[in-house]
């Protein structure tokens, strides 16, 4: 004899199925492969920081990068006076770079603020002019006329010594610490600004 089930019944069967699928820690994929709870996320704990990058702290692609340590520092390029200058000098001290084009309105106009900086901080940080995107002969009459020729200026001929250092516009600076560290910051630096960077590395 076959016995019927009751609606009721086979209705309350399939609703005990369900739960029991359900209830047991639903989880949601997360950006790096894992999984995490599917509880809503209230912006609080350490999950839910920014750990920087482009997008960390509302920066713009084009903010301060920093660049792997000691790498950018082994270059070889020739420099505006002549001869050559070879990056790993830069190790193990502290180092600004900054990186102009001779025919660049802002960097004209930055190039008495640098001097300056040079002339205050010169005998505890290291400076390196890297010129870009100009001859031998305009390099060489950018630094006679802005007094530039007590520092050393490199010339970056093919864009490698700047793709190296992230630059990819000028005027731009790369400040190196004593630990090879490397940030790199695009556009032109108020002298109070270029001042307390430099401060921060001679002091570091």
């Amino acid at each position: 004899m076959r016995t019927l089930l009751r609606p009721t019944t086979v209705l309350l069967a399939a609703a005990l199925v369900f739960l029991s699928a359900c209830g047991a820690g639903e989880t949601t994929p997360v950006e790096d492969g894992s999984t995490s709870s599917a509880a809503p996320r209230d912006g609080g704990g350490d999950a839910g920081e920014d750990e920087g990058g482009p997008d960390g702290e509302g920066e713009a692609p084009t903010s301060e990068a920093d660049a792997p340590p000691a790498e950018a520092l082994r270059f070889v390029a020739p420099t505006v006076a002549g001869g050559e200058f070879d990056g790993t000098e830069l190790a193990g001290e502290p180092a600004v770079l900054w990186f102009w084009a001779p025919w660049c309105a802002v960097c004209r106009g930055e190039a008495s603020v640098v001097a300056e900086a040079r002339r205050e901080w010169g005998d505890r940080v290291t400076f390196l002019g890297v010129s870009g995107h100009g001859g031998p002969t305009e390099d060489a009459e950018f630094v006679t006329d802005h007094d530039l020729a007590d520092f050393t200026h490199a010339r970056d001929t093919d864009g490698a010594l700047w793709s190296s250092f992230g630059v990819v516009s000028q005027p731009a600076f790369a400040f190196i610490s004593a630990d090879g560290t490397v940030q790199t910051v695009p556009g032109a630096l108020s002298p109070d600004d270029l001042d307390s960077r430099i401060a921060a590395l001679a002091n570091g």
